[in-house]
């Protein structure tokens, strides 16, 4: 039996993930109290799905304490259990929230919008570590859909490698397991021909690849992580995303998440994310 559990902040776009797992097939219950979770997760089997997505937030008000070791049972009993975690930054999701002008669930009267943000986020603590985490900040609503499709589709029996560029002035992604700073190498955005492209694009990467320091810095970090790959695999760990930075996350950050992710392609499950192209 597949099981995905969805948790995240008010406003990170939860009910989008929903609606694509319920589009893909699974069998999908919103804002279950987690003292249920498994009474639920198991009647279900016995009903013969096979496929369920339950989300479980803090809308119930609980405490989540007991959720790592209710997600530990329900893999004892032979499920495969996968969570996922949607997060975006306070500004982001007050600003969310302000342009919908619904009220957040933990807001009231004496508790302003930003304190019961943060204080959602004390309360899914515990969550939060089991899960692949996924930054919604920056990411429109149709680019969540598609990556969530990516994670479905993925073979759970082994790790997916996460590729992600992104750029430094729209701040680091919260999702990010290693982030690595390549803002010291030649920036193709002050070469007016390439200052339009991406590092999808030929010219862009002729003008990288004529760097020395750009191909010992992707070297390093193509080293990197192939030498600890295998400290993440054995800690079971699900998903790795490594965070590629540069200013713009337009050229630099683009080449090296797609040439990295050529690198493992055929050695691991891979996946490759533009934060900033999306």
């Amino acid at each position: 039996m597949q099981v995905i559990l969805v948790s995240g902040l008010s406003g990170s776009g939860k009910s989008v993930a929903i609606a694509v797992l319920e589009d893909a097939g699974y069998y999908c219950i919103d804002n279950l109290p987690t003292a249920l979770l498994g009474a639920v997760v198991e009647h279900l089997s016995q009903t013969g799905r096979d496929r369920v997505a339950i989300a479980v937030d803090a809308r119930s008000g609980q405490d989540f304490s007991q959720f790592p070791t209710i997600v530990q049972a329900l893999k004892d009993q032979g499920m495969d259990v996968r969570v996922i975690f949607l997060e975006a930054k306070t500004l982001t999701l007050v600003k969310r929230f302000s342009e919908t002008r619904r009220r957040h669930p933990l807001s009231s009267d004496v508790v302003s919008l930003p304190e019961a943000i943060e204080h959602e986020r004390s309360l899914l603590e515990d969550i939060a570590p089991l899960a692949h985490r996924i930054d919604t900040s920056d990411l429109a609503s149709s680019a969540l859909r598609l990556w969530i499709k990516d994670l479905v589709l993925q073979d759970r029996s082994r790790i997916t490698l996460l590729f992600q560029s992104f750029g430094f002035k729209h701040g680091i992604p919260l999702d990010a397991d290693l982030v690595f700073d390549i803002r010291c190498l030649p920036n193709p955005h002050y070469v007016p021909e390439l200052k339009p492209l991406t590092g999808q694009d030929q010219p862009v990467k002729d003008f990288l690849e004529a760097s020395p320091n750009a191909m010992a810095l992707l070297t390093d970090i193509r080293a990197f992580v192939e030498n600890w790959l295998p400290c993440y695999i054995r800690d079971h760990r699900a998903y790795l995303t490594v965070a590629i930075g540069c200013t713009g996350g337009q050229h630099r950050s683009v080449y090296f998440a797609e040439s990295l992710a050529e690198a493992f392609r055929d050695r691991e499950q891979v996946l490759v994310r533009h934060r900033e192209l999306t």
